[in-house]
């Protein structure tokens, strides 16, 4: 127990798995708290009970380990250090690793996910260490993020400046799916970092220059970070060393896959929010529990490998933006996508490949045994195959990745030689290393496997020298080996036998030979097992030796993987290749959303209704716009569909992705924002129209001409007039100052009138057919403004009493007519200056409708249009 107060003082904040024979046992609140999260049986080792432990067998613990991780705890694991056998005394015991949710290595790991560790740092901050000041910047922080996969050795770091670094960089931590968030000691959490399921803080001294820059330094074995891109950022590369810090510390070990560290400029790559991400369901359902079939990494997901599926992901949330790399890969996927023969023989090329980023870092973090080596050489057993079928492409592209894959021969065949075709899971079964790779372990497996040969003929042989037809050669675990000769045939026993047991009617022998041979086979076992993982230790360096080329093959296999995806989608759901323009336009024709049109044909629920869409934000006259479109219609018609179409195509386009329509002209944007839905964040303070207006803010702030826009529904989380006049302002605004391609879905058929005002927006509806038992939505868009909503024929389709239906049609036709009397829509002169909807007081209305204009003098006129303005004026 005093060796499991050291471990548990250690790492306080950890369950502490405390190896002890066949079990890792836990105790006190440990056990307390593993019996209620695992359903274990909770015991007591001391007779009064006040020891509390639980338990669960060493080889079978990893399914515990990931359930416990899942939930967001750390466990320091304690193993035993010593082989009891070979101790009289307590067997030395140690932390030989701590895991945490960002340091998952579990098999249960999603293929297509990564499992990212981050550390965020405030540069503006100073730490009481820190005698760097040099990454404070006048006015904002410089915010830094650093994101690490252990499983993969994926590692990447960014900056963000200016008002809204801390969101930002709180937004790139979500986006990445982070599963635990490293944080100072001192330091504030950023709002938006209590959805990370951990939170892990760290002494401020490591978030210091003069620490964690170094550490970066000798990890990637490099003198100085220039050739990462890290000239300027001090903030990423140390936010970098933290990550770095974290994991050689927990992990007790050097991870040597993590070779490489990639800068993440912002320019490089479309952007989007965490918002966007969320409300077009990219990755995630919008909905917890909702079936992930509705996300477009679902819908887009036929990779054939995990690093692919992967890098699919990573290509959602990060889309191209040169517009050089967008038109390599189209060509490459268009010449795959119109060769079917050499498609689906590089497809079938990638059958057999394992994860070889995920198997390498088990092998680099000490955690894989033979299976998985075996497993790695036979995924790289295949790209000699695959590197000949992308051999066979003609496209540049398809050139330049058969160029980087290594097929590593060398590495495959040094593990065939070393290992057996089908070795045990752990080294301590015995048995993986293959004959002839060591003599001596040959010979003692001999002996083991020879045993019963070896002693008959021990003794036949004796039995012949002495003469005595009754000796018997046995064993017992007391005495070990012994020749026993019954009491007759004593005076035949020879003078080198020596007497190790009398028994009434026989006496118990042994002999040198015999004692030898006892030795050797009892240690024969065990000195196997030493031989083997010596053996495995040196096969497990020479692998990693070769680890940078093991991971940029297995980049290459996924770049291979994405491009034969998108053209298998192509081929097979009729996309087409967008052509790329320089003027700022979307110009689609036939266009289709191709999550619903993907799971429309799964379920056979009928065929989706493709429409165009044309958005110009060029400026001048060869440029006629528009470039804000105005959407109106009834609720389940499909505005917002065609708004997230939108979105899709632009996104999967720069991707490098064909996209689902019949034409598709696109002038690159920079950025994806999008307004759809309502949500509020209570836990902050936030109601839903707060954070519609958050958004909305964050999109008229930072967007521009090349941007594309998508509000839904603004403005309908406060009063009518409210939010009118908001909507009515912010259309203003994007025509006017932003310029961006915007889709604009309303309910404020008010907001028309805009399009007769302001040059570069115009009307679309979505269409309806009004017959005698409802409406039918066509799910077309219609050049146009609709002329209601039709919220009450939308109702009805959703089951509401009769009664209330009628009492709304009747309600609403007084509000229509109340509508029609109080509302004055007044133009200012100047252009585009519109002052809307000035309500008259129904008091005013009423005392003017009471007057007898023909009985009044002129003192009473005068007198009442006073008290009439004053009552205005207040």
């Amino acid at each position: 127990m005093r060796q499991w107060t050291a471990a548990k003082t250690e790492n306080p904040d950890a369950l502490l798995f405390f190896r002890m024979g066949d079990f890792y046992e836990l105790f006190y609140d440990d056990a307390v708290t593993a019996s209620r999260e695992l359903q274990l049986t909770l015991t007591a080792r001391d007779r009064e009970r006040l020891v509390p432990m639980c338990g669960v067998p060493y080889h079978s613990v990893e399914g515990y380990l990931t359930r416990l991780l899942r939930r967001g705890f750390r466990i320091a694991i304690c193993d035993q250090m010593e082989d009891p056998k070979l101790t009289k005394k307590i067997v030395r015991r140690e932390v030989t690793r701590v895991l945490s949710p960002g340091t998952a290595l579990d098999a249960s790991l999603a293929a297509e996910q990564n499992n990212f560790l981050a550390a965020y740092f405030e540069a503006g901050v100073s730490h009481p260490n820190d005698k760097n000041k040099s990454v404070a910047r006048v006015g904002h922080p410089v915010c830094a993020v650093a994101l690490l996969d252990v499983s993969t050795g994926e590692f990447r770091t960014a900056e963000f400046a200016g008002a809204n670094a801390r969101a930002q960089a709180a937004d790139a931590i979500l986006m990445a799916g982070a599963n635990e968030v490293l944080l100072g000691v001192s330091a504030e959490t950023p709002a938006g970092l209590e959805r990370v399921a951990a939170k892990t803080r760290v002494e401020d001294w490591v978030f210091t220059h003069d620490f964690a820059v170094p550490l970066v330094e000798r990890q990637l074995h490099v003198k100085s970070l220039e050739g990462f891109g890290l000239v300027g950022h001090e903030a990423a590369a140390i936010a970098a060393g933290v990550v770095l810090h974290y994991v050689r510390t927990t992990q007790k070990n050097e991870a040597l896959h993590i070779d490489s560290l990639r800068f993440q400029e912002h320019s490089t790559a479309l952007e989007l929010d965490q918002v966007s991400v969320r409300n077009l369901e990219l990755i995630e359902p919008l909905f917890q529990g909702q079936n992930s079939h509705v996300t477009l990494f679902h819908t887009l997901d036929e990779c054939l490998t995990p690093m692919g599926k992967r890098l699919l992901r990573a290509t959602i949330l990060r889309p191209l933006i040169e517009a050089r790399e967008i038109d390599a890969r189209y060509e490459a996927v268009g010449e795959a996508a119109g060769d079917l023969m050499r498609r689906e023989e590089l497809r079938r090329a990638f059958a057999g490949i394992l994860d070889l980023e995920r198997l390498l870092a088990r092998l680099s973090l000490d955690s894989a045994g033979p299976r998985d080596v075996r497993g790695l050489a036979a995924s790289l057993a295949k790209l000699p195959g695959l590197k000949a079928a992308i051999g066979a492409m003609d496209a540049p592209l398809w050139k330049a990745i058969a160029a980087r894959l290594d097929t590593l021969e060398d590495v495959t065949a040094r593990v065939a030689t070393t290992l057996v075709d089908e070795p045990p899971l752990t080294l301590a079964d015995g048995g993986a290393i293959a004959v002839g790779v060591d003599a001596e372990l040959d010979e003692l497996r001999t002996i083991s496997t020879s045993g019963r040969q070896s002693i008959a003929a021990i003794e036949e042989r004796e039995r012949q020298r002495t003469g005595i037809g009754s000796l018997k050669v046995r064993y017992n675990s007391v005495f070990g080996y012994y020749i026993e000769i019954t009491k007759s045939n004593l005076s035949h026993v020879p003078v080198d036998y020596e007497r190790k047991q009398t028994l009434v009617n026989a006496e118990r022998f042994t002999t040198p030979e015999l004692k030898a041979y006892e030795l050797k086979i009892l240690t024969a076992h065990d000195r196997s097992i030493e031989i083997e993982k010596r053996i495995f230790a040196e096969l497990r360096r020479f692998v990693l030796e070769a680890a940078g080329r093991i991971r940029r093959s297995s980049a290459a296999v996924a770049e291979a993987d994405l491009l034969a995806n998108f053209a298998h989608l192509a081929a097979a759901r009729r996309y087409v290749r967008p052509q790329l323009s320089e003027e700022t336009v979307l110009e689609a024709v036939g266009a289709r959303h191709p999550v619903i049109e993907h799971w429309m044909e799964e379920t056979r629920e009928g065929r989706f209704i493709p429409n165009d869409i044309f958005l110009n934000a060029g400026q001048g006259p060869e440029s006629p716009g528009p470039s804000l479109l105005l959407i109106t219609g009834p609720n389940m018609g499909g505005k917002s569909t065609y708004l997230r179409m939108t979105a899709m195509l632009v996104l999967m386009a720069q991707m490098g992705s064909f996209v689902p329509a019949t034409s598709l002209r696109l002038g690159l944007a920079d950025r994806i924002y999008t307004r759809i839905g309502a949500s509020d964040n209570v836990a902050r303070g936030r109601s839903t129209f707060m954070v519609e207006m958050t958004e909305t803010a964050t999109i008229l702030n930072t967007a521009t001409q090349r941007s594309l826009i998508l509000l839904d529904e603004m403005g309908r989380g406060t009063a009518t007039f409210d939010g009118l006049s908001l909507a009515w302002a912010t259309v203003e605004y994007l025509h006017a100052e932003t310029g961006a391609r915007t889709l604009f879905a309303t309910h404020y058929h008010e907001l028309t009138m805009l399009a007769e005002k302001l040059p570069r927006v115009r009307n679309l509806r979505v269409g309806v057919k009004e017959a005698a038992s409802g409406i039918v939505f066509l799910h077309t868009i219609e050049p146009g403004a609709a002329s209601k909503s039709y919220g009450i024929e939308v109702a009805k389709l959703a089951g509401l009493p009769p009664a209330v239906i009628e009492r709304a049609r009747h309600v609403l036709k007084q509000h229509e007519k109340q509508e029609r009397q109080s509302v004055q829509v007044e133009t200012e002169p100047e252009p585009m200056q519109l002052t809307i909807f000035t309500p008259l007081s129904q008091r005013i209305v009423d005392r003017i409708a009471e007057v007898d204009v023909n009985s009044l003098t002129p003192l009473q006129a005068l007198n009442l249009l006073e008290e009439l303005k004053n009552e205005l004026k207040n």
